[in-house]
């Protein structure tokens, strides 16, 4: 395997925790106990992972695996159904139990904009990562197409 296709992915990796550290600094800082901090870590890392494969695939470690990519693409589906579950759960949440019962311990005038910087960033990054999934399958259907199609005018 290609040395820049690995350092490529470690630096990819890279970004993607330092981007997560950012998003995730507020919520922790602030000191809430907040239960979907794995679902959240979740939809940023997929979000960011899925659109990265969607634009550069061919320079992933996917990129010319056929067999790799065929697995992702049958993979995604269930995904994608369980990104929408994840994501119906905090809507659900936030309804249902509002956001206060977090940040009721916080000074007033901080429970406001921490309640919307929490509802913001997890609906941006769960649609956005519900959203990718089936645009990366497509994606990956679509190399796979095109590598066997190439494949076989070859022979």
């Amino acid at each position: 395997m290609n040395r820049l296709i690995i350092y490529t992915e470690l630096l990819w990796w890279a970004i993607t925790a330092v981007v997560l550290a950012a998003v995730l600094w507020p919520i922790y800082y602030s000191g809430i106990q907040w239960p979907f901090l794995v679902t959240n870590i979740l939809f940023a890392v997929l979000l960011i992972t899925f659109s990265r494969h969607i634009f550069l695939l061919k320079y992933s470690l996917i990129g010319k695996n056929q067999l790799a990519k065929a697995v992702v693409f049958i993979a995604l589906f269930p995904i994608t159904f369980a990104l929408i579950s994840e994501l119906n759960k905090f809507l659900i949440f936030a309804d249902e139990q509002r956001m206060e019962i977090l940040t009721h311990m916080l000074p007033f005038e901080q429970q406001r904009p921490l309640e919307t910087y929490i509802w913001r960033q997890m609906v941006f990054f769960g649609i956005g990562s519900i959203i990718s999934a089936p645009v990366l399958a497509g994606r990956l259907f679509m190399s796979v197409w095109k590598q066997y199609n190439n494949r076989k005018d070859e022979l």
